[in-house]
């Protein structure tokens, strides 16, 4: 590949453009640079386990994130509320003086959120936040400066059939699988959700593929026996569905663990996943300590899709990886809240990029999701 369209990758993996801080090289196969500036990142080969396939991304340097709060640390300290429209009583703003939120009724699609932290809180599309009259999932990343006002988060329902007071909005420690989490990021639309939860993969298969190992009919089954609301946590965790699919994470991270346990100056700070042959997803940080805290409830998700689709055991090439991470030309909207954050789409035919970037205390892009959307 040309340096100046590795240069473009580089650009719109960390927008490095705008930071000369840190050089980005990849390291060919059988190949060793004579000279590794910081930064290095690169694929290492493929940890694979019967229709999947996961390309650690590594760096040998990433930026400081620990300054951002995560939603599940958030919920578990307190220092983040979530409440139903109209739920959520006397809070603080910006500038310390209390305020009541004016909203009207609860929404299926917008939650409260208040981040009462002195850190700028990180959202994950698809990070699901459990309780309320239903339990939904974030719709787009984003971040909530520290101190903010009360916050209209636009959410998506996983949990249809339910419309009734519940617990309170708490940390799930659960990310949705690709299928779902596609239809909430790209796809925006509450009933691609639904059907997404409902039939476990949205990827197309041929009539001759290999059956699954959850089929569809399987989670009907369990819809109609174990989650009546279909309640995505429900359906996941049960028994017919959950011994499958815990079972299948822990051999995929025995073998993940094992191939990133030799790196040297390096750490993991995102992976490539492909099922069968097809690389279809992958979710890179900025730094290693981001990838960790997200990386048990990712596997689990990527664990849940590989149940879901055909047990096809090609294995994707090393090559098909790294030509998956090239720089698109399509079509990009982008939205942003000045000194906060800027989230931006580019897509094009098939392929979907979304990149959500620090504005502060230094530009940076914390995440970047790439997928092959499967409609």
């Amino acid at each position: 590949m040309e340096r100046s369209a590795l240069s473009a990758i580089y650009s719109s993996l960390f927008g490095i453009s705008a930071l000369g801080a840190l050089a980005f090289v990849w390291a060919a196969p059988g190949t060793s640079p004579a000279q590794k500036p910081e930064g290095d990142w690169r694929l290492l080969e493929p940890v694979t386990y019967e229709n999947i396939s996961i390309f650690p991304v590594v760096a040998s340097r990433g930026y400081d994130t620990a300054a951002f709060l995560t939603l599940d640390e958030g919920l578990s300290s307190g220092d983040v509320m979530v409440s139903e429209q109209g739920a959520t009583g006397l809070v603080r703003n910006r500038d310390g003086r209390p305020t009541t939120p004016q909203y009207t009724g609860a929404s299926v699609n917008q939650l409260v959120l208040v981040n009462r932290s002195k850190r700028p809180l990180l959202l994950l599309a698809g990070e699901l936040v459990s309780g309320g009259k239903q339990d939904r999932i974030i719709a787009k990343d984003r971040i909530v400066a520290p101190g903010a006002d009360p916050l209209p988060l636009d959410v998506f329902c996983v949990e249809h059939g339910r419309w009734s007071s519940g617990a309170q909005f708490s940390a799930s420690k659960t990310i949705v699988h690709p299928s779902v989490r596609e239809k909430a990021a790209v796809a925006q639309d509450q009933q691609e959700v639904w059907g997404a939860v409902r039939s476990g993969t949205t990827a197309a298969a041929s009539p001759s593929a290999p059956a699954a190992r959850l089929s569809t009919r399987e989670l009907s089954s369990v819809i109609a026996s174990d989650a009546h609301s279909e309640a995505y946590d429900k359906i996941y965790q049960s028994r017919a569905v959950g011994g499958s699919i815990d079972s299948f994470v822990e051999e995929v991270q025995r073998r993940f663990s094992r191939a990133t346990s030799g790196l040297k100056g390096e750490r993991v700070v995102g992976v490539v996943v492909a099922y069968g042959g097809e690389v279809a997803w992958s979710d890179i940080f900025a730094s290693g300590d981001l990838f960790d805290h997200y990386w048990s409830k990712l596997l689990r998700s990527y664990a849940v899709e590989a149940l879901a689709r055909p047990t096809l055991r090609e294995v994707a090439s090393s090559e098909s990886a790294r030509e998956f991470l090239r720089s698109l030309n399509g079509r990009e909207i982008q939205e942003s809240e000045p000194g906060v954050y800027r989230w931006r789409e580019i897509t094009e035919g098939k392929l979907a990029l979304i990149e959500l970037d620090t504005l502060q205390p230094k530009l940076m892009t914390l995440h970047r999701l790439l997928l092959h959307r499967t409609s």
